[in-house]
């Protein structure tokens, strides 16, 4: 292998790649990267057993090659090169030269990097999957005892892509493009994490996703678990409904957590006509209370949230006004907001 690039596209293949590779490995070759050079590009590959993840860059590759090289210190001398590099292989090691730098780095062979064979899909199709994912991201769950509850429910719905996550105590839906039907999949937390943002081709089957984005290819193993009927959670018949501006909401939710604890983190909401009172009480850390400005005409009534999950919750609407629908004080509640009617949250009360 012999081979020129720039530092800034040698970077940016290892920094794409590198996010699959986990600092503590049981296996020295998952600490690497297999770099494989040939007809004026170098490609990239990292894996962790689970991800498999390829990117690729131009390079003026006078001598094809393939080896294993620890992930970290390539990326390392890449950011830290003052120059354009160049890399060859003498004996078995590595060498890698940026003006006066050189380094010889210790190397595997390239058979040695596991990665997954060709999978046959039963659907294809373009999608922008970090879109549509990153409204729910943050109510993956991640109790060890529910492993399917460990990604994002990603299936279709009345001809509509949907991703739903949830933790058991707040559920996230969002409502996509149109999409051909497939069998409903569970993508785990690191590959939403690791999704390129964009209009992308997008595989799947029953055990495997794979997303193509350019250059870059992410293919990851699917959970395997039957995620719960969420839609038997969601409530529809909620008919007490505030409507309150999200900044305000999220801005005094925030300024009441201050005295959250980690032993008392509920938030109050007291619910009247004209508006939501915010109120926290913590035994350790004093008592603090705010209230905005809302629309609501039904009966008052008092609800508790987990703190934490009701600001999460708020912050990924859109500004504008969000609706907060109740059934009563020791139901589910729904969280909507007229300017983005694709995402809605479901949260469960707690005592207060």
């Amino acid at each position: 292998m012999r081979l020129s690039i720039t530092r800034a596209d040698l970077a940016r293949v290892l920094t794409n790649v590198g996010r699959v590779i986990e600092s503590r490995n049981t296996m020295p070759i998952l600490s690497n990267v297999l770099l494989s050079a040939k007809d004026g590009r170098l490609q990239v590959t990292g894996t962790d057993l689970d991800i498999v993840a390829t990117d690729a860059t131009a390079a003026d590759v006078t001598e094809s090659g393939s080896i294993c090289v620890d992930a970290k210190l390539l990326a390392d001398i890449s950011k830290k090169a003052g120059g354009d590099i160049s890399i060859s292989m003498e004996g078995d090691r590595l060498v890698v030269k940026s003006g006066r730098s050189r380094f010889a780095l210790p190397t595997l062979a390239a058979a040695d990097l596991p990665t997954f064979g060709a999978d046959d899909y039963t659907a294809s199709f373009e999608a922008d999957l970090a879109a549509l994912f990153a409204p729910v991201a943050f109510a993956i769950g991640n109790d060890a005892n529910r492993p399917y509850l460990h990604g994002v429910f990603f299936h279709v719905m009345d001809g509509k892509a949907v991703a739903v996550a949830t933790n058991g105590h707040r559920l996230a839906r969002h409502t996509g493009q149109e999409l051909p039907e497939f069998d409903g999949v569970i993508v785990p937390q690191k590959a939403v994490g690791m999704l390129p943002k964009g209009l992308a081709q997008v595989s799947v089957n029953e055990n495997i996703i794979r997303i193509v984005f350019g250059d870059f290819t992410l293919t990851s193993k699917l959970i395997d678990g039957t995620f719960p009927d969420y839609r038997r959670v969601i409530p529809t018949e909620n008919d007490l409904v505030a409507s309150a501006e999200k900044d305000d909401l999220l801005k005094a939710s925030d300024r009441v957590a201050t005295v959250s604890s980690e032993r008392g983190n509920a938030v109050k909401l007291s619910i009247a006509p004209g508006a939501i009172a915010l109120t926290v009480n913590s035994v350790e850390r004093g008592e603090a209370a705010d209230e905005v400005q809302a629309e609501y005409s039904g009966k008052p009534v008092d609800i508790g949230f987990n703190s934490i999950y009701f600001r999460d919750a708020l912050q990924v609407f859109p500004a504008g006004l969000v609706n907060l629908a109740l059934r009563d004080s020791g139901s589910p509640a729904l969280i909507t907001s007229p300017v983005y009617p694709a995402l809605d949250i479901t949260l469960m009360p707690m005592r207060v």
